[in-house]
């Protein structure tokens, strides 16, 4: 673990940092930190079923929308509580006996090496649940190879096809090559969906797009795409962007309309996509978790 720590190469931007004595342009230094372990009940159904996903929410991220609505833990300054490997392992079960369907790891990217040696610990000390790898889509093949095997299903983002709006939002103009790049990997490893007796996912790869005003041109390329280079995969349509102090990006300042959303869920139809819609009432920060440390085991 220490090696990739020395000089990270563990997500696309490749800063070369040593973790061991500083931070990444993530803002992750050497040891994990988080900001909430909880049943979390937002996740696609067949995610969060009846008693919910056991989401642990990690705090920093290696892509970094202006946007983000988890923007409280994914800065370089973000809110959070230092965890060991045995920390971590005993939160994932503390979170299966709380009846959590699945253990969802909320944009660990940096912290890959800890998570694996976490659910080593926590797979021989009885966990028995489906893990899901809940991530921006911004992966590196490298890293995605250290999961194989861990990790059941993958939750990517597949946030921007252009390149001009990925630079932008998020200083990323790679990432559509990234993404996509990224997602045939998942897909490659979880293979055809897969579900329970009660219709929940135990297996496969849910591809995420977040909507954001004004650029329905990029949400259409971004489901086209989608349907040419990944035939039959799960597409989740998301209309819960939530504006936020936006003065610097004032043409991101509203919400979605429902007509921007009702005009791709009929793209999304025409192209025979299967996958989920969001309702309406998505679109509230009500959805977004206090991250108050809340259910991590200290």
């Amino acid at each position: 673990m220490t090696d990739m720590l020395q000089k990270c190469l563990l997500c696309p931007r490749a800063c070369g940092a040593d973790r061991t004595t500083g931070r990444g342009r993530c803002g992750a230094g050497h040891m994990m930190e988080a900001a909430r372990a909880a049943l979390h009940f937002w996740e696609e159904p067949p995610l969060s079923g009846t008693r919910g996903s056991g989401a642990v929410f990690f705090s920093h991220c290696p892509l970094g929308c202006v946007f983000c609505q988890n923007r409280q833990i994914s800065r370089r300054k973000a809110a959070g509580q230092t965890l060991t490997v045995d920390m971590l392992a005993r939160t994932m079960l503390s979170l299966q006996a709380q009846g959590a369907h699945n253990i969802n790891l909320v944009t660990g990217t940096h912290y890959a090496p800890h998570i694996i040696e976490a659910l080593r610990l926590a797979k021989q000390n009885g966990l028995q649940l489906p893990v899901i790898w809940n991530s921006s889509g911004y992966e590196t093949p490298q890293t995605l190879a250290l999961l194989d095997g861990w990790i059941d299903i993958y939750l990517p983002d597949y946030k921007y096809y252009s390149a001009y709006y990925a630079a932008r939002y998020a200083d990323a103009a790679d990432y559509h090559e990234t993404a996509v790049t990224a997602i045939g990997e998942m897909l490659c490893q979880t293979g055809t969906p897969q579900y329970d007796a009660n219709g929940l996912l135990t297996r496969g790869t849910i591809i995420r797009h977040l909507m954001l005003p004004g650029l329905a041109g990029d949400t259409a390329q971004v489901l086209r795409d989608i349907a040419t280079r990944f035939d039959g995969a799960l597409v989740s349509l998301m209309r819960q962007y939530t504006p936020f102090a936006m003065q610097d990006w004032p043409e991101l300042d509203r919400a979605i309309t429902d007509e921007e959303y009702g005009e791709a869920c009929a793209l999304f139809r025409s192209l025979g996509l299967s996958g989920f819609f969001q309702q309406g009432g998505a679109v509230s920060e009500s959805f977004i978790p206090a991250f108050d440390g809340t259910g991590l085991e200290v």
